[in-house]
């Protein structure tokens, strides 16, 4: 199954994906993708719908993020040997762990927003992990059991907030809109293996990050099993698990401020998902600090003025998602 949540802002509705790429509506059956729909019991009512029988929806509505009440967004680090190598850093030998503040979530056609002062704003596909399965101290033989689905996630940063202003990692990562997530969740039986799944990023139809989770440092079980030791997993919480090389930071171009996001497997793409664009804070200081062309020196400089046209998010999920981003 594809599940996902649509609607406005703060008012989404939960649907699910027909085999024909239209959305039906879910909401006389649960209240949300959320919590006990994301158990294994919630996930086999809903796997016993024939979509056919509900409602369908009308046009072409605002997708939100595909889970709701999120209770933690945790995030793995430096998880692909090749994008440790690219950022000059080891590979880990324990996984690396940090946080997006739920605040951060957003839709996966939302504007991502510049917070002020930013000048080195950056880029991460990633695989989203879903939990179904609460549990603490998962056996790694057990974990697989405990997932509920994947996702896309683009781990949206800020690299001198996290890398140059001191303290931890959080405070380029968890800014609000700094996590897009969906269009859908794709439900575990749907991904056979995860660890098999090819991932890419394109930014104005280059690819930048061409990648496989086979390269992965910590796989899906392992990752589960290993942060249960630290707290307990419940329902809905969204790990999101490392991304390829090739992020903005590790190139000599980084001048870039819209990305195309796909997740692909073996299987056919399913369907394609227009339009989130990069929105700045709306503050003079903010304007006048940064002039349209980028400086020499700031190789992030951004090229949009405020009232210009603001570049658009194309992202394409295909059957099995799957996607990592760099710490």
């Amino acid at each position: 199954m594809k599940l996902l949540r649509y609607g406005p802002i703060g008012h989404e509705k939960p649907g699910m994906l027909d085999a024909d790429g239209a959305i039906r509506d879910l909401s006389g059956v649960v209240g949300d993708i959320a919590g006990d729909a994301l158990t294994p019991e919630g996930i086999a009512t809903l796997a016993a719908i024939d979509p056919a029988t509900l409602p369908l929806v009308d046009g072409t509505p605002r997708y939100g993020p595909c889970v709701g009440a999120v209770g933690k967004f945790i995030c793995i680090g430096l998880n692909y040997s090749d994008h440790a190598a690219e950022s000059g850093m080891d590979v880990p030998k324990e996984p690396v762990i940090f946080n997006k503040w739920t605040s951060a979530i957003c839709g996966p056609d939302d504007a991502v927003e510049m917070p002020r002062g930013s000048t080195k704003l950056d880029w991460e596909v990633e695989l989203g992990v879903v939990i179904g399965k609460p549990g603490r101290y998962i056996d790694q033989a057990d974990a697989m059991a405990h997932v509920a689905g994947y996702c896309v996630i683009n781990d949206v940063s800020e690299r001198e907030y996290q890398l140059e202003r001191g303290g931890t990692w959080d405070k380029g990562k968890g800014c609000d809109t700094f996590g897009p997530i969906g269009p859908w969740l794709v439900t575990a039986d749907e991904v056979p293996d995860p660890q098999a799944l090819r991932l890419w990023l394109e930014v104005d139809g280059h690819k930048y990050q061409d990648g496989t989770t086979a390269t992965m440092v910590f796989g899906v079980a392992e990752i589960v099993s290993y942060l249960s030791r630290f707290m307990s997993l419940q329902s809905g919480d969204v790990i999101s698990t490392g991304t390829p090389p090739a992020s903005a930071s590790a190139r000599s171009r980084p001048n870039i401020w819209r990305w195309a996001m796909s997740c692909a497997s073996a299987s056919k793409a399913l369907a394609s998902r227009p339009s989130a664009s990069w929105n700045r804070a709306h503050d003079d200081d903010h304007r006048a600090a940064h002039s349209r062309r980028p400086l020499p020196d700031q190789p992030f400089a951004r090229r949009l003025g405020r009232d210009e046209p603001r570049p658009r998010l194309l992202r394409r999920l295909c059957r099995a998602g799957n996607g990592h981003g760099r710490a």
